[in-house]
C-alpha cells in the first residue's frame, strides 16, 4: 500500500473531501493565500512563542492575555515553545523532517514535567469556538508520549484566546494503543485514495467556500 504522510490537519481536510484535498493538498493546484483571520493568527502565536520562551513584551493589542499566559508559565516543567515531533510508521519518535517520518505535528506549547511523570499541551485557537475539535489534542498527546517515554499522563486543552473558553482532554499511557488503532484506520482510507488515485467529492454546507470551483458540488461551477 501507498505510504503516507500525513498531519491532523491533512487528515482532517481528507476527511472533509477527498477532492479537495486532492486538488489542494497533493497537486497543489490551489496555493494557500492569506487572510486577515490567518496572518492575525500567526501574530498571536509568535507573540506568546516570544513571550514564553524570551520573556518578549507582548503587542499592546495582546495585553490582556497576559495572565494566561503567566498562568502557563507557573506551571512546573520544562517549557518548549512552538515544539515540532515526527513519529514513525512503527509510532517511534522521529525528526519533524526526516524522510522516514509517518505523522507531524507541532505543539504550540509543550510542557514536560519531569519529576512528576506528566505533560501539558496547549493549543491556541484564534478562532471561533463553535466546533471543538478534540481530535487535535488526542494526537498530540499520543506523540508525546512516543518522544517523551517517561511521561505517564498527558494534560491538553485548546485555549480560544479569542473567546476566553478552554476545551480539556486527559489521557494516560495505558489509552494510547487504542487511539493509535483508530488513527492507523483512518490512515489507511486515505492510502487507498493514493493508491488508488480515486477522490470522491463530499458536499457539505461549505462548498461555495471551498477554491476547487470545477467541482459539480461548488455555488460557483
Amino acid at each position: 500500500m501507498t505510504k503516507v504522510k500525513w498531519s491532523h490537519s491533512g487528515l482532517k481536510d481528507y476527511e472533509g473531501c477527498a477532492r479537495r484535498y486532492h486538488e489542494v493538498k497533493v497537486l497543489k493546484n490551489y496555493p494557500f493565500t492569506d487572510t486577515q483571520a490567518t496572518i492575525y493568527g500567526k501574530e498571536v502565536h509568535k507573540a506568546f512563542e516570544d513571550y514564553i520562551k524570551d520573556g518578549a513584551e507582548l503587542p499592546e493589542y495582546l495585553l490582556e492575555h497576559k495572565p494566561l499566559l503567566d498562568s502557563l508559565n507557573a506551571k512546573t516543567g520544562r517549557k518548549l515553545a512552538e515544539h515540532e515531533m515526527g513519529i514513525k510508521e512503527d509510532l517511534s519518535p522521529c525528526g519533524f523532517m526526516d524522510e522516514d517520518v509517518w505523522v507531524r505535528g507541532i505543539a504550540d506549547l509543550l510542557i514536560v514535567d519531569d519529576d512528576g511523570l506528566k505533560a501539558w499541551v496547549f493549543d491556541y485557537k484564534t478562532g471561533n469556538d463553535k466546533y471543538p475539535d478534540k481530535d487535535q489534542l488526542i494526537l498530540m498527546s499520543l506523540m508525546v508520549f512516543a518522544h517523551f517515554p517517561h511521561i505517564r499522563q498527558v494534560n491538553s486543552a485548546l485555549l480560544f484566546v479569542i473567546k476566553g473558553s478552554i476545551v480539556k482532554h486527559k489521557m494516560t499511557r495505558e489509552e494510547a494503543e487504542f487511539h493509535w488503532w483508530r488513527y492507523r484506520e483512518r490512515v489507511a482510507v486515505l492510502a487507498q485514495s493514493l493508491e488508488a488515485n480515486v477522490w470522491n467529492p463530499t458536499q457539505t454546507p461549505l462548498c461555495g467556500w471551498c477554491p476547487v470551483k470545477s467541482c459539480e458540488h461548488n455555488r460557483n461551477h
